[in-house]
Formats: C-alpha cells, structure tokens, sequence
C-alpha cells in the first residue's frame, strides 16, 4: 500500500512538474514571437523615416539638425543590442518623429504635400500598430513574469534558470502633460 502511495505522489510531481515546464517553454515562446511582431513593426517605421526626411529636406533645407538628430535616432534604434537600449533609443526617435511633424505647422508647403501627408499617415497608423503590439508583448511578460514568481512554480522556473523578462516601457518625458497654449 505504501508504494502505491509514493508511486502515486512521484507521478503527480512528474506531471506536475511536466505541465508547469511546458506552461513555461509556452510563455516564452508568446514572449518572444510578441516582440517579433513588435519588431517588424518597429523595421517598418524605420524604413519609413528616410522617405519622410527626404520629402522634409525639400522643404526644410535650413531644418538640417533636427532631420540629422532623427536619422541618427533611427540608426541607433536599429542597432540596439538589448531591450533596455531599444527603449532608449525609440523614446529618443519618437521624440525626433515629434519634431519633424511639429515643423510640418511651420511650412504650409509641407503640410499641404501629398506625399508627407501619405507618410505621416503611414507613420501614424504604424504608431497606433507598434502601441498594440507593446501592449500585447507586456501582457506575454507580465504572464511570464507572474508565474516565474508564484509558488510552487517558482521551483520549476529556478531549475530552468528563468530570468525575469523586462517590459517595454516609455520614458518619463514621455509621460509628461503636453501643453496647449494660445
């Protein structure tokens, strides 16, 4: 009777302990296709970007710095090596993308272009595709991240070697009230 019993118990642990690693390997793998998702939409504005301070340039020749700072933005966005970088460096380019439509108010030229008019709603509808991609990629965390911390999961997630996995967070400029003066 007693072998029963522990035989019994080993099997729950083993099941266990097989469903929790596979809930694991499954919220991982939500991890990373949601930041893949994220990421093509991310290479798609930043192929975009060149095209607008093209279509800038024409009108804003005398505008050079801010069209460089944007450019410069973008290639370190491009080239980031971890998420913290990615955060920082695609704050610095949203703020530059800002600025580039802030000097569209200044040239009525430019407003009225076709073409920037179709990039900047490009731009814009793939600002509102990259929002909800980074919405779900933080939902995939925070599941992963709530189940890497409960226990009796925990135990399992020590024996993978989980780490935490970072959300994608905007910067606290960001966060700030934009002002509206007349």
């Amino acid at each position: 009777m007693g072998l029963i019993i522990a035989l019994v118990a080993i099997a729950l642990i083993a099941v266990f302990f097989i469903s929790t690693y596979n809930g694991f390997v499954k919220l991982r793998n939500k991890c990373e296709e949601s930041f893949a998702t994220m990421d093509a939409y991310l290479k798609k504005r930043w192929d975009l970007i060149p095209n607008l301070v093209e279509t800038v340039k024409g009108y804003a020749s005398h505008e050079k710095e801010t069209l460089e700072r944007v450019i410069q933005a973008r290639n370190m966005a491009m080239g980031s090596q971890n998420m913290g970088e990615l955060q920082k460096n695609e704050n610095a380019l949203a703020a530059g993308l800002k600025s580039v439509f802030a000097l569209s108010e200044s040239y009525p030229d430019l407003k009225a272009n076709q073409g920037f008019v179709t990039l900047q709603n490009q731009l814009q509808s793939l600002e509102n595709d990259i929002l909800q991609s980074r919405k779900y990629y933080n939902a995939v965390v925070k599941s992963f991240n709530t189940k890497r911390e409960l226990f009796p999961s925990s135990l399992v997630a020590g024996m993978m070697n989980l780490e935490k996995k970072e959300y994608f967070e905007i910067d606290d400029t960001q966060r700030e009230n934009v002002k509206v003066s007349f």
